[in-house]
């Protein structure tokens, strides 16, 4: 698997099936709503009201966290903002995009670039934001990335970071002598793919001791990293379970696992200066490890993702 396809894995929160026909999604989403949504059915394709920015989210609660913040951050420069939280995958949530149905969305400018052309390279986050900006329909833009980064990582239990010293500044070079005594987790895929134990081994040089077919970064994954059934997983970077389970993510100096920087998509007609400033200012404040944070606090401890968002804006000097 090449650097661009990273979002082909069959996980919706990156992008979705594409084999979804739109009626199960609608139906699915049926009820599907979070504070201060003001949409029925996000999958109506109702124009904008003029004058209102609407912000949209994919099915998943970093999705619906990150389009809160938005949302929060637009309305602290005074625009008028709906939400339609919960829209479901890429396939659906871009056409919405394009027809003026939605403002605002939280992308990952990688996936989104896999989305658009899979054979394209990711060599920086500035050359995919370019490669972006040249296949996207023209009433669309990506604005300024964010340093925070939703990706594939290696990441190693606690008990094996302490035995062999490594700490969140330690690489993946760090395990070249030490792979071999370890049993590395994920998809099925993922012992097959270039981001994966493929790249593991020409970029790096681990040679694992053993895989084990878990899941795409899901509960399979954690339960046996966390029970040392494995050692070593797919783990993405703002899991929470990292938080909880004291993971070390390991750093991946050589980009094996691509670019995945939160990035705002936005609707050009329907977002105003005031608005591109306030969410180019967002992204300037926002890290992974603050999204992590922020992830912790809706998925761990329940918290509302409005709350948070409204917190964290607060905390950052953006309300």
């Amino acid at each position: 698997m090449t650097s661009t396809a990273k979002s082909s894995r069959s996980r919706t929160r990156h992008t979705g099936a594409a084999a979804v026909a739109l009626t199960a999604a609608a139906a699915l989403l049926a009820g599907c709503s979070s504070s201060d949504d003001t949409s029925d059915n996000p999958l109506a394709g109702e124009k904008a009201e003029a004058g209102t920015v609407v912000v949209g989210s994919n099915n998943f609660a970093e999705s619906t966290l990150l389009a809160d913040i938005y949302g929060e951050a637009l309305k602290a420069k005074g625009l008028k903002v709906t939400y339609k939280h919960n829209i479901g995958s890429r396939e659906t949530t871009y056409g919405l995009m394009k027809n003026g149905s939605v403002t605002v969305l939280p992308e990952y400018n990688g996936s989104l670039l896999a989305y658009l052309d899979p054979e394209a390279g990711q060599k920086s986050a500035e050359a995919v934001n370019e490669a972006v900006k040249a296949k996207l329909d023209k009433k669309l833009t990506l604005l300024e990335s964010s340093p925070a980064e939703n990706k594939d990582s290696v990441s190693v239990n606690a008990e094996t970071a302490k035995k062999h010293g490594l700490t969140a500044e330690s690489t993946l070079a760090d395990l070249k002598d030490i792979a071999p005594e370890l049993v590395i987790g994920g998809s099925p895929e993922f012992q097959t793919r270039q981001q994966g134990l493929k790249g593991l081994e020409s970029v790096y040089g681990l040679k694992f001791k053993s895989f084990k077919a878990l899941d795409a970064g899901g509960p399979l994954t954690q339960s046996a990293l966390t029970r040392n059934t494995v050692q070593a997983a797919d783990v993405f970077t703002t899991d929470p379970t990292i938080i909880k389970e004291k993971f070390v993510v390991l750093k991946d100096p050589e980009n094996l696992f691509g670019h995945a920087n939160v990035t705002p998509l936005v609707h050009k007609e329907g977002l105003p200066q005031e608005g591109v400033d306030a969410l180019n200012a967002v992204s300037a404040k926002l890290d992974t490890e603050t999204l992590l944070d922020l992830d912790a606090q809706v998925q761990l401890d329940k918290k509302d993702p409005l709350d948070v968002a409204k917190e964290w804006l607060e905390s950052a000097g953006l309300s």
